[in-house]
């Protein structure tokens, strides 16, 4: 019965924009709801309604009455508008909510009041509130919580794709359906160069990595633990980092120049972003931002915005003062001081700059990275005159697709860097693991030795779910995104110790020359080291061979995680496995582990580093816990699995002899040329 109580949830994800009352899920279900928690455009019609949904309905949920509580702060936010967790309003809405859904003492007063809230509260910022809400209640952390690919496909599909869904649902109404189809080149045309990425910026499961980080990592809770989570802000930078090195490389591959950080808040952004994208709930395009906008003061009553850019400025300038002190300002009068040390440091700008409720001084330092968001996100309309919602870059979901969300981030990155020169680089002790000799390491798989192969592939995704007022059943598009071919990677090491030893081996990879074709310095190549894998790893003494699966990488999930269909899904709530598959739909795509690389084969270096696993670890039970992308998204309800800062060895500057790579490698180290090679053809993904 509780597995049942359970198992309704999820029906509060189907067809989101379709009142509660109305058949859910294909059993046809129903809602039994009191009358006063109809909308008051229904309320007269409320026993009609009931027979009319509920005379051929196969299972009706009878909804506990209960006393509800104030809910009037979560509908100020209007039914049909936009919902973004960068707006302060919106955020701080979101956060109430969400503590009410938390505080509800069990599974039937939560139904209760998710099945008023679905009636009267924004569909956007109900689906975010009960997606974090279920995945950290105690009692519903084995929720099957689909991706907002299935609930809100409009967020990253062209809007044709669903007109022509629409007319297969009404000509088959039973039965299979013939798929439709998502157009590669969707925002823009050959002649514009961004396009040449566009692959990656608007790829669907990037975009869904985002969103469902922002699920793991919410800004604002009064309930313990759920904001405050282990190294949060370090992660937000790492995170953000790795991003931005990832797309970097994209840059090169695609004969573009590295980004160029957005710094200058008063400088024109010269790219323009269409976005070719419909909201359902707000029945409107995303609104385009021209070449040339200008970000200017924002006075947005209907989101109580009203902030100057010297604001920011101020802000920022607090920041860089707080990292060139050392120290963070604490509230109050006395002036006093936190000193920022090499262990937490990152941490405590982390958090921030992200403006979360654990910012040390959020009054002083502001809410510089959210409000970045929220000024480019409406500089097309700064004082609401013209009635526009905001653009792309003010919504998780869509925040990726944009060029400037590159831009807006290699700043904040920027900012973090200036951090971590100021720490000292690492010496020979903090970096060699003594009697520990890898001798080579490369990589075998189909593309040959050293050779890495990516090619296109077409896979298809569910889109039933979230296809409002139209016929039942399965309705699938089909999509072409970027594919490697899965290889193994052959790591050599000579254990001299006489003994077992333990060790984390640490893979990363990095362009070998620049956006003008030079040979990188130690300090550039390392910050666009992208981690590949991380895994602990047993050594006899003597000769060891390490082989392991581009599969198991520990920054990926794997293509099932991004675009799993929640209508076949076996397992039921409270299943520990299930669980777990929830919380690591937060990861980076597997199919996205590679860069594109280029038709002739682009150059890379391959690298790793066995460390000593008595300064890695972290004592802790990982038994049954989903572990395997916790590079960019930590361990459910567990520590960081690495006692060392994130992108170790990598995020601080060399010794002063250190000029290149080389110089860097110790004896638990090598480096191996390698290169991506491109081939431009579509593949049908194999089932």
């Amino acid at each position: 019965m509780a597995d049942i109580k359970k198992k309704n949830l999820l029906l509060f994800f189907d067809r989101p924009t379709e009142p509660c009352f109305m058949q859910k899920g294909e059993e046809k279900v129903v809602f039994d709801i009191p009358d006063h928690y109809y909308p008051e455009k229904y309320k007269a019609l409320s026993s009609s309604l009931s027979n009319r949904f509920g005379n051929d309905a196969k299972r009706t949920i009878p909804i506990r009455n209960i006393a509800l509580p104030n809910l009037n702060f979560a509908k100020q936010l209007p039914y049909n508008d936009q919902f973004s967790v960068f707006l302060p309003t919106h955020r701080q809405m979101a956060g109430r909510l969400i503590d009410i859904f938390l505080g509800m003492r069990d599974i039937d007063d939560l139904t209760s009041i998710l099945s008023y809230c679905q009636l009267h509260i924004n569909p956007y910022m109900f689906n975010y509130c009960l997606s974090v809400a279920l995945l950290h209640r105690d009692d519903t952390k084995g929720m099957n919580i689909p991706t907002l690919t299935e609930t809100f496909p409009d967020k990253f599909m062209d809007p044709k794709v669903f007109r022509q869904a629409r007319q297969s649902t009404n000509v088959v109404k039973k039965g299979p359906r013939l798929p439709v189809t998502i157009p590669q080149n969707l925002t823009a045309s050959d002649q514009e160069p961004e396009q040449r990425v566009a692959y990656f910026r608007e790829d669907i499961a990037i975009n869904l990595h985002h969103w469902h980080w922002h699920l793991v990592y919410p800004f604002d809770l009064s309930t313990g633990g759920i904001v405050d989570k282990d190294r949060r802000g370090e992660l937000f930078y790492y995170m953000h980092q790795q991003i931005v090195a990832r797309y970097n490389i994209e840059r090169f591959c695609n004969d573009l120049p590295r980004v160029v950080m957005f710094k200058d808040l008063r400088a024109p952004i010269e790219e323009a972003y269409f976005p070719k994208l419909d909201s359902k709930v707000a029945s409107r395009a995303w609104p385009p931002r021209f070449p040339g906008s200008v970000i200017v003061d924002l006075d947005r009553p209907v989101e109580q915005i009203k902030i100057e850019v010297s604001e920011m400025e101020r802000w920022r300038d607090c920041i860089i003062q707080a990292i060139e002190e050392n120290a963070v300002l604490l509230p109050g009068t006395s002036g006093r001081k936190m000193p920022l040390n090499p262990e937490t440091g990152i941490d405590i700008l982390g958090n921030i700059m992200e403006s979360s409720i654990l910012s040390v001084n959020r009054g002083y330092y502001g809410d510089y990275h959210n409000m970045g968001h929220v000024f480019i996100s409406y500089v097309h309309d700064p004082d609401h005159r013209n009635l526009e919602r905001p653009g792309v870059i003010g919504d998780s979901a869509t925040a990726m697709r944009d060029p400037i969300f590159y831009r807006w981030h290699a700043h904040i990155d920027d900012i973090f860097q200036m951090y971590k020169n100021k720490l000292p680089p690492y010496t020979r002790n903090n970096i060699v693991y003594d009697n520990i000799n890898v001798t080579s390491i490369k990589v075998e798989g189909p593309a040959g030795t050293n050779v890495f192969g990516t090619f296109w592939e077409r896979s298809t995704v569910e889109l039933g779910r979230g296809m409002d007022f139209t016929p039942r059943g399965s309705v699938q598009a089909r999509f072409t995104h970027l594919q490697h071919e899965e290889f193994n990677y052959v790591i050599e090491v000579n254990n001299k110790s006489g003994n077992y030893a333990m060790t984390t081996v640490r893979i990363f990879m990095a362009p070998v020359f620049d956006d003008n074709g030079n040979t990188m310095t130690f300090d550039v190549q390392r910050k666009l080291m992208i981690e590949l894998d991380k895994f602990t790893q047993s050594l006899k003494h003597g000769m060891n061979t390490i082989r392991r699966r581009s599969l198991d990488s520990s920054v990926t999930i794997p293509y099932e995680r991004s675009f799993r269909n929640q209508l076949n899904r076996s397992g039921t709530a409270g299943d520990q496995s299930v669980a777990e598959f929830d919380f690591c739909g937060c990861g980076w795509p597997h199919h996205m582990l590679l860069p594109k690389g280029t038709t002739k084969g682009y150059p890379v270096t391959l690298f790793v580093m066995l460390s000593n696993w008595d300064d890695d670890r972290i004592s802790q039970d990982l038994v049954g816990t989903c572990n395997d992308a916790a590079s960019y998204c930590g361990i459910r309800d567990r520590r960081y699995p690495d006692r060392r800062p994130m992108g170790f060895p990598f995020d601080r500057p060399g010794a002063p002899h250190v000029k290149n790579l080389q110089n860097f490698i110790t004896e638990n180290m090598a480096i191996t040329d390698c290169t991506i090679r491109f081939t431009d053809e579509i593949r049908d993904r194999k089932q």
